[in-house]
């Protein structure tokens, strides 16, 4: 059979596109070289529990906000979502000090107003910019223009008290913030959406996994897995099959890739189109670090749910202290909902692993890497735990069991170079070299996913639309981001 759309990977990039396009009429198949489908949104089981990889929180999903209108379209509305508390959906702790974000842009500034008076009027302007950020088309004009401005020259210029830049700053654990490179747009697209409304999945990403994809096969596409696409046919310039591992071939006339450039045009294997210069720039393009994650089971009733994220740091330096040093000092703390009654049974802490750190098990596998790195995996988990207790007193006591990854795993599971948790690192410097468009110069290879404009679960939904409106066209596209 030949399909009117191959897409390769199936990332939450990869099954939104595939639903979109089935929904439409498209005739698609989506391939996914491992056993279970979804990408850093799915879930894995442990002892009967199941414990996520990517998925925390999500926000703009309140009734008339960007997303969701996409999800209502996607049918992920209709899953069990619960609003984070409009107080405080996020708690930031530097040193001694918690700063709480309240959700409406309106509510965020007085809350904040309170322990910067002086700042009011640039936090007003702040606000502005985050509101203008979530306004613009994607792939617009203005929306370059954001991405050729740093995030950190702007809040230094806007604000005058550093500690605030800080505060405001201190939520970002959702990006890797770089004082040098990373564009405004990055930084303010991915706290917007937040402070509109937050809100967390009851439940684990696999409910999203498995609603897309029943979905998918409700119109007519196909999901199959254990099918590592191993190269792209190119003929007369432009794509005509793909080639798996296990000797299956599968024709189309448009292909979308889910995974990451260097890959995808590696697959390519004879091209009359592909530049050597262009197949450098992709292989040479720098990646975001990676997250160590420990997720922690808890005792029954230890713990009360806290219907807010905490990110704590040891010290105002929240944009280079994972640079200084590679012992834990900042991190996220994630809870997850209770199935029933008002104690946590899960909580994540996350905190951000530059690649040095894995190096030494760099050409090693998963269950492969000796002694050294499961003590690397420990020290890193005590030292999260530690942190963690300067806002959970006695969270260690709570403790019965820990699951913990490193970029490592992220890497050998999806293939991801260096296990980058937020994909290619977006440089406001040199936006030609670091910023990609769905379109490659095979006319009929398309890419999408969080390797593109933005990542999470927003950023990446936006781009499969931009993905899509070259098949759809803009005028369908925009209709579901509008009505």
């Amino acid at each position: 059979m030949r399909y009117d759309v191959v897409i390769i990977g199936s990332g939450f990039g990869g099954l939104v596109c595939a639903h979109l396009l089935a929904k439409a009429g498209k005739r698609v198949l989506v391939l996914e070289r491992q056993q279970q489908p979804g990408g850093c949104i799915q879930s894995y089981q442990r002892k009967g529990q199941a414990f996520d990889t990517g998925l925390h929180y999500v926000g703009g999903l309140g009734e008339g906000q960007t997303l969701n209108r996409i999800f209502f379209h996607l049918g992920l509305m209709r899953l069990p979502w619960r609003r984070l508390d409009p107080e405080g959906f996020d708690l930031v702790t530097i040193g001694d000090e918690t700063f709480a974000f309240a959700e409406g842009y309106d509510q965020f500034v007085d809350k904040l107003s309170v322990r910067f008076p002086q700042e009011r009027e640039a936090l007003q302007q702040y606000v502005q910019t985050l509101q203008e950020s979530e306004a613009v088309s994607f792939g617009s004009n203005d929306a370059y223009r954001l991405f050729g401005v740093s995030a950190y020259d702007y809040l230094t210029r806007t604000f005058n008290d550093p500690l605030l830049i800080n505060v405001l700053s201190g939520s970002a654990l959702k990006m890797e913030l770089r004082q040098a490179s990373l564009p405004l747009f990055t930084f303010a697209h991915g706290n917007s959406s937040f402070i509109q409304s937050s809100w967390r999945l009851q439940g684990d990403g696999n409910l999203i996994v498995k609603s897309l994809i029943d979905d998918i096969r409700h119109f007519g596409g196909e999901v199959i897995c254990q099918a590592e696409v191993e190269e792209l046919i190119e003929k007369d310039g432009r794509i005509t099959a793909v080639c798996c591992k296990n000797g299956e071939t599968y024709e189309g006339d448009i292909f979308i890739s889910d995974i990451y450039p260097s890959l995808t045009f590696g697959m390519v294997k004879d091209s009359a189109v592909l530049r050597k210069l262009f197949r450098r720039r992709m292989s040479n393009m720098e990646n975001t670090f990676g997250i160590f994650t420990a997720s922690l089971v808890l005792k029954p009733d230890t713990l009360p749910y806290f219907n807010h994220n905490k990110f704590v740091y040891r010290q105002p330096n929240v944009w280079t202290f994972y640079e200084e040093t590679d012992s834990v000092s900042g991190l996220m703390i994630s809870c997850r909902v209770p199935e029933e009654g008002d104690y946590a049974t899960q909580i994540d802490l996350l905190t951000p692993m530059p690649w040095r750190v894995c190096e030494p098990w760099a050409d090693t596998h998963i269950g492969h890497r000796g002694a050294d790195y499961l003590a690397l995996k420990e020290r890193f988990a005590d030292e999260c735990i530690a942190l963690a207790e300067t806002v959970i007193p006695g969270l260690h006591e709570m403790v019965s069991g820990i699951y913990t990854s490193t970029p490592l795993t992220y890497r050998d599971y999806t293939l991801t170079p260096n296990g980058s948790a937020y994909g290619v690192r977006r440089d406001c410097r040199n936006l030609v070299i670091t910023m990609l468009s769905p379109r490659t110069p095979i006319p009929n290879l398309l890419l999408t996913g969080q390797n593109l404009m933005l990542h999470g679960l927003e950023g990446v939904s936006m781009t499969a639309l931009l993905t899509c409106q070259e098949i759809l066209g803009t005028e369908y596209i925009n209709k579901i981001v509008t009505e």
